[in-house]
């Protein structure tokens, strides 16, 4: 029903704007001669589907909020008090979930009591009142707003103030929830995190060697939690991710912006950004097959242990994965510098290798740094590829050929299983989690710091 209203609501908001396009263009006249509008036709058009839309959906909004509590409320209205008395929350919910599945029509696997029964078919008929009335309340609103709208279309009326502000209003308010959206995520692992702490000591948390949580039944902190060697081996893993994709990646940017021909720049970019595409499991495959059995034959003909899983396979195959990350975003970054520097610096008797060293980079190199800042953002975050290729060996070592394990691995892990939520061995992921957090939100603090003391300014 919802999906039939708003699209109901999406074609009347277009009939909307084309009266209200169609109105201004004949306050306009002859020739449809904007000027003596204060807007533009289409602004005049635009409000009137705003003004038809926005109370609509937003009573539609409020309406689907208020819904479910009010049926629920029908329910146990239907119930004996005697049953609902005896009902927790989750009883509660099951008794629900088995009314709204009888008034639904598909009905319950068992024999449904009659109390069940009386209180589906009151459901049932409640659902079709309110959707009718749904239907019309919303819809009249609509309509409501559509000849509000229209009455007040003349030649003075600023059309296009009142839908600036409201497209400020909308970019606000998306802004808003993105500001949100971070801040409820941070409060959320806090106060898990903190909940853990209580089990485990902070300075053995940080500052421990071992990572070895013991499972227990009893809700208590058995074995060690700490994080040291996950700090570690999320570094090593990283590291060496970059160190595979800076340099590469920068060296393809620099070759495709400044040396390549435009018919090998039109096929070779795209082809390396469909490296991008490629999802992160299918390069964990391809490390644990191919890169890591590789990666252990050429080590066996030098004399040099390396396992098939290690800090090596999963950091070289995470630089492959991120180089698209970071060529592509040089690049554009590298093709935005204004072509009089380079006329310039060439022009001053500089060689073209001189140009881009002293001229191009610099004047790139905020957004280089943000490319370089991605692909970290990108390796310490990912998962798959060390699942897969990295050994999950969370020990404190400094040899990239021996497995390792990382922080986003170990939170998957102490997530899943049969462990209970609010047991310290699955809290611990909270507490991993924010730890990650403050680790990319202090790289994104010296990139930032970065990019402000070396910006040059061109004109």
């Amino acid at each position: 029903m919802n999906l039939l209203l708003i699209g109901v609501l999406l074609a009347l908001v277009a009939i909307a704007y084309q009266i209200g396009l169609s109105k201004s263009r004949n306050l306009a006249g002859k020739g449809n001669n904007s000027a003596t509008l204060h807007s533009r036709p289409g602004y005049y058009g635009a409000l009137v589907a705003l003004w038809c839309g926005i109370p609509a959906f937003l009573i539609l909004i409020i309406w689907n909020l208020v819904e479910p509590s009010i049926l629920q409320h029908i329910i146990f209205n239907n119930i004996p008090a005697s049953v609902s008395s005896t009902l927790d929350a989750a009883g509660r919910d099951v008794l629900t979930s088995r009314v709204q599945a009888i008034a639904s029509g598909f009905g319950v696997t068992d024999q449904p009591a009659a109390y069940e029964v009386a209180a589906a078919q009151q459901l049932a008929k409640f659902q079709t009142i309110g959707s009718f009335a749904k239907l019309a309340v919303v819809i009249s609103a609509g309509l409501a707003g559509l000849v509000w709208a229209k009455r007040h279309v003349s030649q003075q009326f600023r059309a296009r103030n009142q839908v600036e502000k409201t497209i400020n209003v909308a970019l606000i308010l998306c802004s808003g929830v993105a500001i949100l959206t971070t801040i409820g995520i941070v409060l959320s692992m806090l106060r898990e995190a903190l909940h853990f702490f209580h089990f485990v000591s902070p300075v053995d948390f940080f500052f421990g060697t071992e990572w070895n949580p013991g499972f227990s039944t009893s809700g208590n902190a058995e074995g060690s939690y700490g994080i040291l060697p996950l700090i570690w081996g999320t570094l090593m893993v990283s590291g060496i991710a970059l160190l595979v994709a800076v340099p590469i990646g920068l060296l393809v940017a620099i070759y495709l912006a400044e040396y390549a021909s435009p018919r090998l720049r039109s096929w070779a970019k795209p082809a390396i950004e469909v490296l991008a595409g490629i999802p992160t499991i299918v390069y964990g495959v391809f490390a644990l097959m191919v890169i890591g059995p590789f990666f252990k034959m050429v080590g066996e003909s030098v004399g040099i242990n390396i396992n098939a899983t290690s800090a090596l396979t999963a950091g070289f195959v995470m630089g492959i994965m991120i180089i698209p990350f970071v060529s592509s975003l040089s690049d554009d970054i590298i093709t935005q510098v204004p072509r009089a520097l380079r006329d310039g610096s060439l022009g001053l008797g500089a060689t073209k290798s001189e140009t881009i060293r002293q001229v191009v980079l610099p004047a790139a190199l905020p957004g280089i740094t943000g490319a370089f800042l991605l692909a970290v953002s990108r390796a310490v975050g990912e998962t798959m590829i060390v699942v897969l290729a990295a050994g999950n060996s969370p020990l404190l070592h400094a040899n990239p050929f021996e497995a390792v394990s990382t922080v986003t691995v170990t939170i998957v892990k102490q997530l899943t299983g049969d462990t209970d939520f609010a047991s310290p061995q699955a809290l611990v992921a909270f507490a991993l989690g924010l730890t990650l957090f403050v680790i990319t939100l202090g790289l994104n603090i010296i990139a930032l710091y970065i990019v402000r003391k070396y910006r040059e300014q061109y004109e």
